[in-house]
């Protein structure tokens, strides 16, 4: 029986980081209400915290390590923050910083939503991808797959796509949440990494990795396979290809096998252009002619067209989580906090805990990004006026 295996190597304690955070009284630079401290500035100001909202009310007593995997995504129209959080709602936070509106779906979400002119798009904890109105968070249509969503979906074409836990692709009408095709593979006989791909669209076709250490490109309108690859080569443990896939503008397309490290191919045929051996890569992303990969104890910068490693940050027993970039910095979640790291050196800048650190990636709006906490507190950080320290 193939069981889905959490990430082995435990993490205790929490981070204290540069600067460690401020009290919280009118909201100054690195407030915030869950790890009261007496008020240190650091030397160089990275962003201020204009407004937080803890979202969960009941805990369990005895909870141990905290964690919310959901990202949070903004809606333009509505001008609303919506997250999911481990006590199974989605809640909206306005402008304002109070819940605008909720719904409960009854489970722990593992992936946010996405937006798309006033329509929120969210896998919930039940198995039910929800598309919802980002003003009222009226239903609008649901579909529900019966399994459990891992990723956040896809809009592309008119249609949906969102992945599961158990390696299985749905993709369905945008407009109705008519169900258009699916996708599926055995998951191997062995343990696995928690996580999965969110498939990459370009052109027509839809790049996805699977737990049985393939990649395989899918058409985009009916789900039939133009090719497949496996990356991972034999063996019935830890195979996963669990990185969304990222494609950069000469056309590479990148992907990482957790067995058998960070692929080069190209997106028309599969085939091989570079690879490296560094394995537990857990995810990726591509800017200009760099590929940022993050896993377990580590944070790694190659040149997308060698994949010549350009620096790496060590971070001993720590996993590095989906980065994004804002305002020039690389930020990384690391569960026990979100890193700054300076993208041209690999030089961390700034850690940031608030109190039991952070799991989900963050979501990045011009110089605004909006952080959820593992203690399921909603940040809204403004960078607007960031300045890098000296480099080296």
């Amino acid at each position: 029986m193939t069981m889905r295996l959490a990430r082995w190597k435990r993490w205790v304690g929490m981070v204290a980081g540069v600067g460690l955070l401020a009290g919280c009284a009118g909201a100054p630079l690195y407030g915030n209400p869950e790890l009261p401290a007496a008020p240190r500035q650091p030397p160089v100001d990275y962003f201020h915290v204009d407004w937080w909202k803890g979202l969960v009310d009941k805990v369990p007593l005895l909870e141990y390590s905290p964690r919310e995997p959901a990202s949070p995504v903004y809606d333009p129209e509505s001008r609303n923050v919506v997250a999911q959080t481990r006590d199974g709602f989605i809640r909206a936070v306005g402008p304002d910083g109070q819940v605008a509106w909720s719904l409960q779906t009854g489970a722990r979400a593992l992936a946010g939503g996405i937006a798309s002119e006033g329509v929120l798009y969210m896998p919930g904890g039940d198995g039910v991808l929800y598309a919802l109105d980002g003003r009222t968070g009226a239903v609008k249509w649901k579909y529900a797959t019966n399994e459990s969503l891992a990723t956040v979906p896809v809009l592309a074409d008119g249609l949906v796509l969102v992945a599961t836990d158990t390696d299985t692709v749905f993709a369905v009408k945008a407009s109705d949440g008519t169900w258009v095709w699916q996708y599926r593979r055995d998951p191997p006989s062995g343990f696995t990494i928690r996580g999965a791909s969110a498939p990459k669209v370009d052109q027509g076709t839809a790049y996805v990795g699977f737990s049985d250490g393939f990649l395989v490109a899918l058409k985009l309108e009916d789900g039939g396979v133009v090719w497949e690859k496996s990356l991972s080569g034999a063996g019935t443990e830890f195979l996963d290809v669990d990185t969304t896939p990222a494609i950069d503008s000469a056309g590479r397309l990148y992907v990482a096998s957790y067995k058998n490290g960070l692929y080069a191919l190209e997106a028309d045929t599969g085939a091989v252009i570079w690879n490296t051996s560094v394995g537990g890569l857990t995810s990726l992303l591509s800017r200009g002619e760099v590929v940022f990969a993050t896993g377990d104890g580590r944070v790694d910068a190659y040149l997308g067209e060698t994949g010549k490693l350009i620096w790496s940050l060590p971070l001993k027993d720590r996993t590095a989580l989906a980065p994004v970039l804002a305002r020039g910095m690389l930020l990384v979640p690391n569960e026990r906090a979100l890193l700054f790291v300076d993208p041209t050196t690999g030089k961390t800048r700034l850690s940031w805990n608030p109190g039991t650190g952070i799991s989900a990636p963050p979501f990045v709006v011009g110089s605004r990004v909006y952080v959820l906490s593992n203690n399921a507190y909603l940040y809204s950080l403004d960078m607007n006026n960031v300045k890098k320290g000296p480099r080296g």
